[in-house]
């Protein structure tokens, strides 16, 4: 297999997110990145990504543009992607004001992917609020409300784009059936028509392609997986109630590698320090951990921005999530010296130094860790100077990429890359 610089590369984040890995794609397709890159694939979530990417005087915080787009890389939203037509002809604009010449030349969006509309968004905030105390942490941009509604009903399709009949109809239903959630009446919802129209000029201004795109993209160069959220939100790897309804592990990477008999270098991001934003367990937060946030803050749906100190027991738990990592990009090594680590935690049942690796689809086993979580204490000690070297020591896994600092030009790689 090839490595970080020269092949396939799938970017995950070994987290909660939040821990850089626009940052690395970004890095991964310029051209201090390694062999040029064809396209960047997204292969799990929706609008809901905020990728932070500050290169040559320029941010941007990507949602469903890959994070290769500052480098004119083209982006493939596959289909295991949640596509929102209205925040992706935004970021577009966003873009081209940054300089980017015409964004949506660069996308191209497998028919298949689900879409999410603005009936699926007023539904996942109508029901976040109805759990007053008790939300589970959701953006409230849809994902959620996507997700359930395919598995039970004919969905919206980036391809009914294309046929304007259809996709009313498929409209019609989806307003019917969260009605009652929404608004008394809202089963007539209206704009049905206007949402056809707009989705009609959204079919015409971007690249719908079918399944053959991948195979004809890796021809030409190498792919840069791009996850989003982080493995420990995984819809069954993370902690119930607080997940996602998303594969964030590197499993629809995989597969999409398969169909195109391919492989790739697995790259798990991980900061120095642990953040979560929203609801949910968390071991090792530390309000008084002060570590400047400038492009992460309160979410109106989510809640705040947390902060807590490096975790042993997490990250090896999502790197075992993975099934595989072959190498670790550590950022925000510029943390200050007041983070800590914990390598291990304090139960009722005793003193734990690793969480029980996942069971896979066993969602009442995920909660009983999750409760497990809620009370852990952990064991803090001090993070040695040398803390690229824990990392490794803690995982077993190569460093190969580091940062310093939030722009493209403070990643480093280390001599690990060319290990394999």
């Amino acid at each position: 297999m090839s490595g970080v610089r020269d092949g396939h590369v799938i970017v995950v984040d070994l987290g909660f997110g939040d821990a850089g890995k626009g940052a690395t794609v970004d890095w991964l397709c310029s051209r201090e990145g390694g062999a040029p890159v064809s396209a960047v694939v997204r292969f799990n979530g929706g609008a809901q990504a905020a990728h932070n990417v500050i290169a040559e005087g320029r941010h941007h915080t990507f949602a469903q543009f890959g994070s290769g787009t500052f480098s004119d890389v083209p982006t493939l939203l596959s289909r295991h992607m949640l596509v929102e037509p209205i925040a992706l002809a935004g970021e577009a604009r966003q873009l081209a004001a940054l300089g980017v010449v015409d964004p949506l030349r660069l996308m191209r969006i497998d028919g298949r992917a689900l879409l999410t509309t603005p009936i699926h968004i007023a539904a996942n905030r109508a029901r976040e609020d109805a759990r007053g105390s008790s939300r589970h942490g959701s953006c409230g941009r849809g994902i959620g409300e996507t997700a359930r509604y395919a598995m039970e009903f004919d969905a919206p399709r980036v391809e009914d784009c294309l046929r304007p009949s259809v996709l009313a109809e498929k409209l019609r239903l989806l307003a019917a059936h969260y009605g009652p959630l929404i608004a008394p009446g809202a089963h007539r919802y209206e704009p049905i028509a206007d949402l056809v129209d707009m989705y009609r000029e959204f079919a015409a201004a971007v690249r719908i392609v079918g399944p053959g795109e991948l195979a004809a993209l890796a021809s030409r160069g190498r792919l840069i997986f791009e996850g989003a959220q982080g493995v420990l939100l995984d819809e069954w790897r993370g902690f119930h109630p607080h997940t996602t309804w998303s594969t964030v592990e590197p499993a629809n990477a995989r597969t999409l590698l398969a169909e195109i008999d391919a492989t790739a270098f697995t790259l798990g991001v991980t900061r120095t320090y642990v953040t979560r934003h929203g609801a949910g367990p968390f071991p090792t937060e530390d309000p008084e951990l002060r570590v400047p946030e400038p492009h992460n803050t309160h979410g109106p749906y989510q809640g705040s921005f947390r902060r807590g100190h490096a975790d042993a027991l997490l990250l090896r738990y999502a790197v075992a999530a993975c099934g595989a990592v072959d190498g670790l990009a550590v950022t925000h090594l510029d943390a200050p010296a007041t983070v800590r680590a914990a390598t291990a935690y304090r139960t009722v049942d005793g003193v734990l130094t690793d969480l029980p690796p996942s069971a896979g689809r066993d969602l009442d086993r995920q909660r009983r860790l999750t409760e497990l979580l809620y009370a852990a204490e952990p064991v803090l000690t001090e993070l040695p100077a040398d803390r690229v070297g824990w990392f490794h020591e803690q995982t077993g896994v190569p460093v190969v990429l580091t940062s310093d600092g939030a722009d493209r030009a403070a990643r480093i790689a280390t001599s690990a890359v060319s290990v394999r």
